[in-house]
């Protein structure tokens, strides 16, 4: 399991340095990552700097509003 965390993690921190930020769903779709909020305490805990943004907004198949966390990473 730990392998499977630690791959997670680099996957993640590529993909925030490619893309800027990440969301719950695109962790879970592209790389199988159900506990995003995890994998980005284990890269907080390394030092990278990362903020967490939450966004609002309304479900396209519901129509309730729904609340999310994105989570980018910070440039000095």
């Amino acid at each position: 399991m730990k392998e499977s965390r630690t791959s997670q993690k680099r996957l993640i921190l590529k993909h925030l340095k490619e893309f800027g930020s990440i969301e719950p769903l695109t962790a879970l779709r592209e790389y199988g990552c159900y506990r995003l909020d995890a994998r980005i305490a284990d890269l907080r805990e390394e030092g990278h700097p990362i903020k967490t943004d939450i966004i609002q907004s309304r479900s396209r198949i519901t129509g309730n509003m729904v609340r999310f966390a994105k989570y980018s990473l910070i440039t000095q």
